[in-house]
């Protein structure tokens, strides 16, 4: 199973140049707070297409903010609370059992709630190739 927190995704492009900050900016500690463990990688049958799955653990406090994905983003929460907040409709507190549907390219942002660790099971089905998360300033 590959491990890979996001905080060293953003540490990683910081140092290619192809995001502003560094690692003792208020957004990179927040990253630290969440990680993202990839359960798996596939193909689809539709070309240019493939789903990505990945179980993603929020700290007590942790926020995820504004961002999208190039393609639909399909959320079942695993544990704790979560708040978020999806573009042109009132924020929501979603907790475990409850599920979240976002269409491609949808700003939105997700921070844990709750007093305890929170997990979601995040699928995505996106345009193969593309970054997977696109932040927006």
């Amino acid at each position: 199973m590959k491990q890979l927190t996001i905080y060293s995704m953003l540490l990683l492009l910081a140092s290619t140049g192809l995001t502003s900050g560094c690692q003792s900016s208020p957004a990179a500690s927040q990253q630290e707070k969440i990680k993202r463990i990839e359960l798996q990688r596939h193909d689809l049958s539709t070309p240019g297409q493939e789903t990505v799955q990945a179980r993603i653990e929020f700290e007590p406090g942790a926020a995820f903010g504004k961002h999208s994905h190039p393609g639909e983003e399909v959320i079942y929460v695993l544990e704790g609370l979560f708040e978020y907040e999806v573009e042109g409709k009132p924020a929501v507190k979603l907790e475990a059992g409850d599920v979240l549907f976002i269409p491609a390219g949808t700003i939105h942002a997700a921070k844990n709630v709750g007093s305890t660790t929170a997990a979601e099971l995040a699928t995505y089905i996106v345009e193969k190739g593309k970054q997977l998360v696109v932040l927006v300033k």
